[in-house]
């Protein structure tokens, strides 16, 4: 039987072993039952999953991140294309 916290989790103890070669390592997650249940019942890889959704979420983040560190420079450099107007235009054949 596994073991479930107060929000009806599971709390997973099944973890993979270490493999550093890959450069992988082993951690505990709690999920929700259910999904769990679901989850293994169509034989959906969680470790890959997991992997493969926080490095999109990682990606994610860090370009909102970057966006918001150079927001500054960006509205800056739209003011002067607005007053100026785009770099060598009059030289575009387009």
């Amino acid at each position: 039987m596994r073991p479930y916290n107060a929000h009806n989790e599971c709390v997973c103890e099944d973890v993979m072993s270490v493999q550093v070669s890959s450069g992988k390592k082993a951690t505990n997650l709690s999920l929700s039952a259910d999904v769990l249940v679901e989850a293994r019942a169509l034989g959906i890889n969680l470790s890959q999953v997991c992997d493969d959704y926080l490095r999109g979420l990682i990606r994610e983040e860090r370009a909102r991140r970057w966006r918001d560190e150079h927001a500054d420079f960006f509205a800056e450099y739209n003011k002067v294309v607005e007053q100026e107007g785009l770099p060598l235009d009059e030289w575009r054949a387009f």
